[in-house]
């Protein structure tokens, strides 16, 4: 079979395209929610991991959140100038920054708490649907992840 460039390059036959509308859209669904918290939905990423285990080092936080350290820095420098978390050089090496949680950052969990609630009720996917597009979703980022390695 021959390669047909032009089909291929049609929006209908690109996977980025949907997942990339997909992502945006539902990341919109959170920016009312976030907004009176005063956080951004990349904030709001660093909480959750936080919540779940405080006191790692940012490394960890870049692995559980795919992101890079040029991209977490400046967004952990806010949070901390903002009084939500504390940065501190890690005691068995100190080349490790470990981000740790203030009160308020611990407190901001309980203002959070209806979050996941009032944006999954703006997501119209039955709840089947929505488990099946998760597990899809994560195996096409292991898929991408065994590429890189």
């Amino acid at each position: 079979m021959d390669y047909d460039y032009k089909e291929a390059m049609k929006l209908d036959n690109q996977i980025c395209f949907p997942l990339y509308a997909a992502a945006r859209q539902v990341v919109n669904l959170y920016t009312p929610v976030l907004k009176p918290l005063g956080l951004t939905y990349t904030q709001y990423l660093v909480f959750l991991v936080l919540w779940e285990k405080d006191g790692i080092p940012v490394g960890e936080i870049c692995e559980r959140l795919m992101l890079d350290n040029g991209t977490l820095s400046p967004l952990l420098k806010k949070m901390q100038t903002a009084g939500f978390v504390e940065k501190k050089r890690s005691e068995k090496d100190d080349r490790v920054v470990v981000i740790t949680l203030t009160k308020e950052g611990r407190e901001l969990q309980e203002k959070a708490k209806d979050v996941p609630l009032r944006v999954i009720s703006c997501v119209d996917l039955p709840k089947e649907k929505a488990h099946q597009l998760y597990a899809l979703l994560h195996e096409l980022l292991d898929a991408q992840k065994k590429q890189e390695v």
